[in-house]
């Protein structure tokens, strides 16, 4: 009986180590900050850009990133601004139009199209519109699962000025976003069903258009989370707020993701007041209560992005040909470059993925504390309207889009 029982229990591990990891795709990156762990690629690129793979024109007016899972590339778009309907496109890897779903209104009041960035863990897809609704769709068919609409189910008063731009985040059996209610300001529900789990009333501010991250600090699971003139820690199980520091911009906009690193915080705005600017938090040790480090208030990020490597902080000023290597524990600049224009970055193998917002120019980067060189650079030859659509990378190909264009680049090392 004793071997028999050792058998089965060889079997169960087995199996169990047979079993394949979730396949998700998250926002900028498997975790949110920019960096992407693909390895092989391109040290410099021909004049012309890396080769390309394929493209597809046609998504209508959108500009939230792709997201790839499941051996599928899954991205919005508005193709009928009279509807305003959003659309979620499904393509193989090799550029296939699979399935097309209409899941609900998006946004078209102005800078029209869709805006947050898809998220997908296994075989669900969780969107969410710029009108203020989460989506949770089979990522095999686009079947709605359910959904959630922020003004009729969750008491939010109307939608933000620019339209909901936030992808949602996922914690094990959670889903967390950002409402902007007055009770229901950050909340928490199944992401299986969509019933709510906890609610935070925050500050009662109004939502605004970043993305909340998950951090674990010292054991503490912390959502971080931002409103009109906030950042705010948040107990990821209970809902209860533990701090919250002031964050201003003139237009409430606040369009950056958070860094998290070693107990510290870093949030760029993108006004020069007291409370705005590039800013510095140092959690305390159980993760309660945090302070002002730092504040940088003549950098201006609006909404590019900056990514952390090492020691330093990489990113640009908005709309202005100004990129910038700042000491993450100073605040203070290293390196300036004024050679392309500013826009979003992210990083993979080594280097800088930077994509100019004006002009669609996509650059090559080997930058460090001493320096900020552009390798190689060419313009993407598709696409309408602004360039603010956030580069992704997986496995070695480059996923550029660009208004109603996509488009796939091959950036292996041959």
């Amino acid at each position: 009986m004793t071997r028999v029982i050792l058998t089965l229990l060889s079997v169960v591990l087995l199996l169990s180590s047979c079993q394949t990891k979730p396949e998700i795709s998250d926002w900028r990156g498997p975790n949110r900050d920019g960096i992407y762990t693909a390895s092989n690629l391109l040290k410099d690129w021909p004049v012309d850009g890396p080769e390309l793979l394929w493209s597809f024109e046609g998504l209508g007016f959108g500009h939230s990133a792709v997201a790839i899972a499941n051996n599928k590339v899954y991205v919005t778009g508005i193709k009928d601004t009279t509807s305003s309907e959003g659309t979620l496109f499904t393509f193989d890897l090799n550029g296939n139009l699979l399935w097309e779903k209409n899941y609900g209104k998006d946004f078209s009041l102005n800078f029209h199209g869709t805006r947050s960035t898809p998220v997908v863990v296994n075989d669900l897809i969780y969107v969410e519109s710029g009108m203020g609704a989460i989506y949770c769709l089979n990522a095999e068919n686009g079947a709605e699962q359910w959904s959630l609409d922020f003004i009729k189910d969750l008491g939010v008063d109307s939608t933000i000025q620019f339209g909901y731009s936030e992808s949602v985040l996922i914690d094990g059996d959670h889903l967390i976003c950002v409402p902007g209610a007055k009770e229901n300001n950050v909340v928490a529900v199944n992401r299986f069903t969509g019933e709510m789990v906890w609610s935070c009333a925050g500050n009662g501010e109004i939502a605004t258009y970043n993305s909340p991250i998950l951090v674990n600090h010292n054991g503490l699971e912390l959502v971080i989370a931002m409103t009109s003139g906030s950042i705010m820690g948040i107990d990821a199980n209970s809902g209860e707020m533990y701090w919250s520091i002031e964050q201003t911009q003139r237009n409430k906009i606040h369009a950056n993701t958070a860094i998290y690193a070693h107990g510290q915080l870093v949030v760029s705005s993108a006004d020069p007041t007291d409370s705005s600017g590039l800013v510095q938090l140092q959690l305390s040790e159980d993760g309660k209560n945090a302070t002002v480090v730092w504040r940088n208030k003549k950098y201006r990020n609006l909404m590019g992005g900056v990514v952390k490597i090492d020691s330093c902080l990489y990113g640009s000023a908005y709309m202005k040909n100004d990129w910038q290597v700042i000491d993450w524990n100073t605040g203070e600049m290293l390196v300036q470059n004024k050679d392309l224009g500013g826009g979003s970055i992210i990083y993979a193998d080594g280097l800088f993925y930077c994509y100019a917002e004006r002009d669609g120019e996509v650059a090559l980067v080997d930058a460090s504390p001493e320096k900020f060189e552009i390798i190689s650079r060419f313009k993407v030859p598709l696409g309408t309207k602004e360039h603010w659509a956030r580069p992704v990378i997986k496995g070695t190909n480059l996923y550029i889009r660009h208004g109603n264009a996509l488009m796939v680049y091959n950036i292996q090392s041959n």
